[in-house]
């Protein structure tokens, strides 16, 4: 007779993102997780006392994962004028899916009044801002990726999408704007 799979944290994470991408932040709730990871509610409880600490869970997973990929993305980048900057534009040439979409509607939803989530996104910030600081030219950085993240927050959003032809138009012209810009 086969072993029962052990549920792991991250498949109650992963079936969250199910949850927020079929019903949104609205349907959200512990109940609508454990039916989609086949488990018991006490089991997503254990792990996550409330729906606020399950959010919270699923933004600080998803920052870390994109963290690492940003990692990754500067330090191929080293060899550019700003690999902070150069690198992030580098990361936003991943296409995102209808899950970032999805969590990014409901952390937004959210937002208003967790306090938990709103230290996860101004620490995630606060570490971009110190990293466009610390290059070569921090104000022309900073200007490129004020518009980069206007043009992620347009496409996470759901607000446009553009052809892959234009998306990579826009990151070139992101880099000219850290190229071209008038240091004062």
């Amino acid at each position: 007779m086969a072993r029962p799979r052990k549920t792991t944290n991250d498949d109650i994470l992963d079936a969250a993102e199910r949850v927020v991408a079929r019903l949104g932040a609205a349907g959200l709730s512990i109940d609508a997780v454990a039916k989609e990871a086949g488990v018991s509610k006490a089991m997503v409880v254990y792990d996550h006392k409330s729906k606020s600490a399950l959010l919270e869970a699923l933004v600080d997973r998803r920052v870390k994962a994109d963290m690492a990929y940003v990692d990754q993305c500067v330090a191929n980048a080293a060899d550019t004028p700003h690999p902070e900057l150069f690198g992030r534009i580098a990361s936003a040439e991943k296409k995102l899916d209808e899950i970032d979409k999805a969590v990014a509607v409901t952390v937004s939803a959210s937002m208003s009044n967790d306090d938990g989530l709103q230290r996860i996104m101004r620490a995630w910030t606060d570490l971009d801002l110190k990293a466009m600081a610390s290059g070569q030219r921090p104000r022309a950085a900073l200007m490129a990726y004020l518009a980069l993240m206007g043009f992620y927050s347009t496409e996470l959003f759901g607000f446009h999408s553009w052809s892959d032809r234009e998306r990579r138009e826009i990151l070139d012209g992101l880099r000219s704007v850290y190229l071209s810009f008038a240091d004062m």
